[in-house]
């Protein structure tokens, strides 16, 4: 059975002095009039938040109502950052079995309701709380540090190449009107900036924002009988992997980016993710993560990440567009959002509707690629129009 997008909508990105409900609101608004459709048409509704920092502990029902949705769900999803993907597979799997024809994909996450240490401290109790947290005080910045730090050891990637990242992010952010950091940087003001978590600095870390976003889905033969313009979901790859680090076999790559691509790119069919591939949002919570998903998912040979930023492979007019609408790191990473935010991303890409920041489409595919944790949770999809 193909399922497809048919409308997608998305929040204005940052601290955004709403509710949870209204948040999300904004964006399933959106998404609605963009497939033309009612909340009445709607069969299901998936609502992903992780909900640990908003006065809202269990939002699905409050959302799922405000939004018009009473009696069509909700289901309500959590994977850590990677939520929203899970909240549009969970969508595609209840029409994929018949239980529905129209489904809804809602990601919202208020997190500004806390002080940044706070917030610090609620993230590393994200990892493995016994064993890193509450014994170690291992908070994500020094996670994706560990990464970092393996990187530069093994590969020789420097600190430059990070914040080439950074400055890639900012700039196409300052055309995003949703995006929560509008403001260009170079690379100098990413070096020069305070040290997070050594080799990590503050510009190669991504804000804490509010937003919402929201996916709708359809069967083919809904698809047909609104006549709907669909982004059809060809690909979908998920993996896992202990949530223990000391467990790894390495800190230079995530297993469950290679594993969650290489079945994504079976069920897509594809064998070579850069020719055929146009676009790709990519998980760059932190920008060493984003040089790795370069080599994790197939876009340069292993430890070739470094040099894939530098030679402009992954800017427009490169190899492969990567994060077109300022990524994680300046659109900012409302946890449960994000990954719905990056299938919104890709749909305006391969329809041709991203206005300034348009990429170059040519086979009318595109990828989006959504890490929960440190791998703990990955989620990788081949989108074709």
């Amino acid at each position: 059975m193909k399922i497809g997008i048919i409308g997608v909508g998305c929040s204005k990105f940052g601290v955004r002095d709403t509710t949870i409900q209204e948040l999300a609101f904004e964006a399933v608004k959106e998404a609605l009039d963009d497939a033309n459709i009612t909340q009445d048409d709607v069969n299901i509704s998936v609502v992903g938040s992780v909900g640990t920092r908003n006065y809202e502990l269990m939002p699905a029902v409050p959302v799922n109502e405000y939004c018009g949705f009473s009696g069509k769900g909700p289901i309500r999803v959590e994977s850590a950052c990677a939520t929203g993907s899970s909240a549009v597979y969970t969508a595609y799997a209840s029409i994929a079995s018949g239980v529905a024809e129209v489904a809804i994909a809602i990601g919202v996450e208020k997190m500004t309701e806390v002080e940044t240490p706070v917030s610090l401290a609620v993230g590393g109790r994200a990892g493995n709380y016994l064993w890193e947290f509450h014994q170690y005080g291992t908070t994500f910045p020094a996670y994706y540090a560990m990464h970092a730090s393996s990187h530069m050891a093994k590969y020789g990637t420097t600190e430059e190449q990070m914040a080439l990242v950074a400055v890639k992010a900012h700039r196409n952010a300052v055309k995003n009107p949703k995006a929560h950091l509008q403001k260009e940087i170079d690379v100098e003001t990413v070096l020069n900036s305070r040290v997070i978590a050594y080799p990590l600095k503050l510009f190669d870390c991504s804000p804490i924002s509010d937003g919402a976003s929201a996916v709708i889905l359809a069967s083919e033969s809904k698809v047909k009988e609104l006549g709907a313009d669909a982004v059809w979901i060809e690909g979908i790859g998920y993996s896992s992997d202990t949530s223990n680090m000391t467990r790894r076999e390495s800190f230079v790559g995530l297993k469950a980016s290679v594993e969650a691509s290489r079945m994504a790119y079976r069920m897509a069919k594809i064998d070579n993710p850069v020719n055929q591939l146009d676009i790709a949002t990519v998980h760059d919570c932190f920008t060493i993560a984003e040089i790795i998903a370069y080599e994790d998912l197939g876009f340069c040979r292993k430890g070739e990440g470094g040099r894939f930023i530098e030679d402009g492979e992954s800017d427009f007019g490169g190899k492969i567009p990567v994060n077109t609408f300022g990524g994680l790191k300046a659109k900012g990473h409302p946890l449960a959002a994000t990954g719905t935010a990056m299938v919104y991303e890709i749909v305006k890409q391969l329809r041709e509707e991203a206005g300034k920041l348009q990429a170059e489409i040519k086979n009318y595919a595109g990828l989006t690629h959504n890490i929960g944790g440190t791998g703990h949770f990955a989620w990788v999809f081949v989108l074709r129009r």
